[in-house]
């Protein structure tokens, strides 16, 4: 019944101190009036016992106690808080597929596409402590960095780890997004949600990226697309730092496709890494939007039981005080 109670005024409960500084008071009183009394013999009292009135005499001074802690926990006004709410959640799965190809080192992003795609969904990674998050990377192909995990430490240390050079290079988008729905789509999650960054168009693996994102319609996972890239030529250095320039590739018809395919899903175009934060953003604000749920919170007062208690302590101490 008390698992669960807090106090509307908890300062109250200090005057509990005066209830040991009572007792103090009353045996320090009573051990001070009994004076010796000297006489020659006791013979001539015989065994008179003590009367029912002497039996009770410190039992007044108990239930007075008791009745004024009991008060005073009632004046403190104890409650008892119960919530309930609408609707039972389990939080969001959220797959990142990041695009790990040699194309993601363009310099137009600072300090290249990549390391500013990681330290985007760092602090998107950080936003979400209750969602289990896995990590998918993919250039010529695709492997999973780390299954559906509620760990985000763990989460951190390979997503930090992420570089380009150790998959085959090439985009198979397709590859990164079906590798991305075999983690999640067998998940018991009320959102399911898979996050796909790339710098470019198809060119390898088996999987054709659009067959993908209907399989996501499917399973009921929803798909945000997010293309990297400034419009026109971009900065690069090869492997002895000769800088060089390049295009972008990006296929957006294909992956607003994609993303519209599932429901709810939305391609963004990212050019700098301010947009990029804000694309994150958006996500964020959209799928905690989609499972908010309302919590209805009662609190019920709990002195009344204290108060009768302490009624009852004080009826019993005037009962025997009328039986002096």
């Amino acid at each position: 019944m008390f698992g669960n109670i807090t106090f509307a005024h908890p300062w109250l409960l200090t005057l509990l101190a005066t209830v040991p500084l009572a007792i103090v008071w009353y045996i320090l009183k009573h051990n001070g009036i009994k004076a010796p009394l000297h006489i020659p013999s006791v013979e001539m009292f015989g065994d008179t016992g003590k009367s029912l009135r002497e039996r009770l005499y410190h039992l007044r001074f108990v239930l007075r106690s008791i009745a004024l802690s009991l008060l005073i926990i009632a004046l403190a006004r104890p409650q008892s808080k119960m919530s309930r709410e609408d609707m039972e959640v389990e939080g969001i799965d959220i797959v990142l597929t990041m695009d790990v190809s040699g194309s993601m080192l363009g310099e137009d992003f600072r300090p290249n596409r990549l390391e500013a795609a990681k330290d985007v969904a760092q602090n998107f990674i950080d936003g979400r402590k209750n969602d289990r998050i896995a990590l998918v990377e993919f250039a010529g192909e695709a492997f999973t960095q780390t299954p559906l995990t509620i760990d985000h430490n763990v989460l951190s240390r390979q997503l930090s780890s992420m570089r380009t050079g150790l998959l085959e290079d090439g985009t198979a988008i397709g590859d990164g997004l079906a590798t991305a729905i075999n983690r999640i789509k067998d998940s018991k999650a009320v959102s399911k949600v898979i996050i796909l960054l790339t710098d470019g168009m198809n060119n390898r693996g088996a999987i054709d990226p659009e067959s993908a994102a209907e399989l996501c319609g499917e399973y009921g996972i929803r798909l945000y697309t997010i293309g990297v890239g400034s419009r026109g030529d971009v900065l690069y250095h090869d492997e002895r730092g000769v800088p060089y320039y390049a295009q972008s590739d990006l296929d957006e018809p294909m992956l607003t496709r994609m993303a519209e395919s599932t429901d709810g899903g939305h391609y963004y175009r990212a050019t700098d890494k301010n947009k990029l934060d804000e694309i994150f953003a958006q996500i964020d604000e959209v799928e905690k939007t989609r499972i908010e749920v309302t919590q209805y919170h009662q609190t019920k007062e709990e002195f009344k039981i204290f108060l009768i208690l302490a009624l009852i302590a004080l009826a019993l101490e005037m009962f025997l005080r009328t039986r002096d």
